[in-house]
């Protein structure tokens, strides 16, 4: 990915199986949300391709795809700086985020004839039972941004949720939480998977939570991949001490 005479991704390619939980890690600014902004749409890479392959076995090519188009194929984000819709309830952020899977377009919206009513119904109950996974329940009725820290950091996966990913991608989900949030963090992130089977990747600076949960480590600096493997791998890598790990093995 290239901005101008930068080069932010230099030939960075990884693989995410389907159930697996992969940890995306690296120094500031190495290129880890140039990377999911590729992925998900935002950008459109200069080079290379971004390819998901459907649970039927079908790929599709997500370069030049509109980040919902890319949501609708079956994959969600999260994002480093919480961007929730801040004056609507925490009911209706989650309805949003099941807008993708409607079938009501605007005409039924605005004639809502018994179908489009149907539908809409569906959409709250779904919402409901979402809240309820992440114990979000009791806030229903309250504005977003009312709720604490940690429960907008889970409204945020909530929402994700609830477009129905194969694939979700949180971008340093742990940041700013405290030691008891990141634990119940680290035990939901687990629990999806395990309920929902989807795959998830993550980046993430909090080391503890990233050994504990991952299946696969990829890690970049300066735009680049130095190193991939298992967390036991990851930890005894000397390039990976060198570039970012140095500190908490020292510790």
């Amino acid at each position: 990915m290239n901005f101008g005479g930068l080069c932010a991704l230099d030939q960075v390619d990884l693989t995410i199986s389907e159930n697996e939980i992969v940890a995306l890690i690296g120094p500031n600014g190495a290129g880890k949300t140039t990377l999911f902004n590729c992925i998900t749409g935002i950008y459109t890479p200069t080079r290379g391709d971004v390819v998901l392959t459907a649970r039927d076995g079908s790929e599709s090519r997500l370069n030049g795809l509109k980040p919902d188009q890319v949501t609708a194929k079956g994959m969600a984000r999260t994002f480093q700086n919480i961007r929730l819709f801040q004056n609507m309830t925490v009911l209706e952020n989650v309805m949003i985020g099941r807008h993708c899977r409607m079938r009501t377009g605007i005409p039924g919206a605005v004639l809502r004839p018994p179908r489009a009513r149907a539908e809409e119904k569906k959409v709250i109950a779904d919402s409901y039972q979402i809240l309820e996974k992440f114990a979000l329940d009791r806030h229903v009725n309250e504005f977003a941004k009312n709720l604490p820290y940690g429960a907008q950091r889970r409204l945020e996966i909530a929402r994700a949720m609830a477009t129905e990913p194969m694939l979700l991608l949180l971008d340093e989900p742990a940041a700013g939480m405290n030691a008891q949030e990141t634990k119940e963090l680290d035990a939901m992130i687990e629990q999806l998977r395990s309920q929902e089977k989807i795959s998830i990747l993550l980046i993430e600076h909090d080391m503890k939570l990233v050994m504990n949960l991952s299946d696969h480590i990829f890690v970049v600096d300066y735009g680049k991949k130095i190193a991939q493997g298992t967390p036991m791998e990851i930890r005894k890598n000397p390039a990976v001490i060198k570039a970012y790990l140095g500190e908490e093995i020292d510790a």
